[in-house]
C-alpha cells in the first residue's frame, strides 16, 4: 500500500520526556510525553462524540513507563498516571506530528481559557 504511514523506529527519551518516532518516508517527529497524554485517542479523553472531549490538565511531568506494540499498526503507551487505554495508530502519530505546533497552540489556549494549568 503506498502511503502507508510505517514507522521505522520509535525511541523513548525518558529524559526530556519525548517520544521520537521516524517514519518509512524520512519524516520524524519528536512528540513530548505530555503532547501524546493530552491528545490521547482514548474514550476517556476524547469522549464519545464532538464537545465530550475532556480537558486534560497537570501532565507537564507526565512519563511514559512503556509502550506496547498493537498489532502492526498502532502503539499503546502506558503513562505514569495510570492512563494506558489510548491506542495511537501510526496515521495518528504522524498526523500529531504534522500538526504538533498548531494542536499545541490550541490545547494551551484551552487550558487559558477554562483557568487551567499543565502543573
Amino acid at each position: 500500500m503506498s502511503g502507508e504511514k510505517v514507522p521505522t523506529g520509535i525511541t523513548l527519551h525518558q529524559k526530556s520526556r519525548v517520544l521520537e518516532i521516524a517514519f518509512s518516508d524520512g519524516r520524524s517527529f519528536r512528540l513530548p510525553y505530555e503532547f501524546l497524554r493530552v491528545y490521547s485517542p482514548s474514550a476517556e479523553v476524547r469522549g464519545h462524540g464532538p464537545g465530550q472531549e475532556v480537558l486534560q490538565t497537570g501532565k507537564r511531568s507526565i512519563e511514559i513507563r512503556a509502550v506496547e506494540p498493537v498489532g502492526s499498526y498502532a502503539v499503546q503507551p502506558l503513562f505514569s498516571d495510570g492512563h494506558n487505554t489510548g491506542i495511537y495508530s501510526w496515521e495518528y502519530l504522524y498526523e500529531l506530528g504534522e500538526n504538533q505546533d498548531r494542536l499545541w497552540a490550541e490545547y494551551l489556549e484551552k487550558l487559558r481559557q477554562a483557568g487551567a494549568s499543565r502543573d
